[in-house]
C-alpha cells in the first residue's frame, strides 16, 4: 500500500488531546495502518504571529485511498474535531490543521499538490518529520538536507503523553 505523510497542528483548545483523537480516525476513516507517529512539538505561529503558539507533529501511514480521496477524508475529520475552513482566517487560529505532504513519491500539481509546495520551508513540520522519516526522498529532497537550511528557534519538544 502506499505511505503518506501526514502533518498534524493546532492552537486552539487542547491540541495534545484533539491528535489522540484524530490520528484513530485518520487511519479508520481512510483504512490506514499507523506506521511511525513524531513526538509533539509546540512551535511559534506562522504567517499571522499575533496568536498562541501551536502544537505540531507528524505521522507515517500505509492507506488504500489515493491521494485526492486521502484529503477529502482529512478535511472531514478536521471538520469534525471543530474546524470550520469557510470561516477562519488564513495561518490563523485553528483546532486541528492535517496536510497531506506526501503521498509515497508522487508528484501532482492540478487541484491538490503533491509534494505539499511549502513543507520544506516550514520547520515545524520539518522538526516532526525528522523523527519519522529523516532521509526519505520526498520530491528529491530530504527532511534532513530542507531542514539544515532552516532555523528551529522557538520549537521545543513536549514531553511524552502517558
Amino acid at each position: 500500500m502506499p505511505e503518506a505523510l501526514i502533518a498534524l497542528g493546532g492552537n486552539v483548545g487542547d491540541v495534545r488531546a484533539t491528535f489522540r483523537r484524530a490520528i484513530p480516525m485518520i487511519c479508520g476513516m481512510t483504512q490506514a495502518a499507523l506506521l511511525a507517529r513524531s513526538s509533539d512539538y509546540a512551535t511559534p505561529p506562522w504567517g499571522e504571529e499575533q496568536q498562541d503558539r501551536f502544537v505540531n507533529a507528524c505521522i507515517a501511514i500505509d492507506t488504500s485511498l489515493d491521494p485526492h480521496a486521502l484529503l477529502f477524508s482529512l478535511h472531514k475529520i478536521e471538520q469534525r474535531l471543530g474546524r470550520d475552513r469557510a470561516n477562519e482566517r488564513r495561518w490563523g487560529p485553528r483546532t486541528l490543521d492535517l496536510d497531506l505532504l506526501a503521498y509515497d513519491d508522487v508528484s501532482i500539481d492540478h487541484g491538490l499538490r503533491l509534494p505539499h509546495p511549502r513543507m520544506f520551508e516550514r520547520a515545524f513540520v520539518l522538526v516532526p518529520l525528522m523523527d519519522i522519516a529523516p532521509d526519505q526522498s520526498i520530491g528529491g529532497r530530504t527532511p534532513r538536507e530542507a531542514l539544515a537550511a532552516l532555523s528551529t528557534d522557538g520549537i521545543e519538544r513536549l514531553p511524552d503523553l502517558h
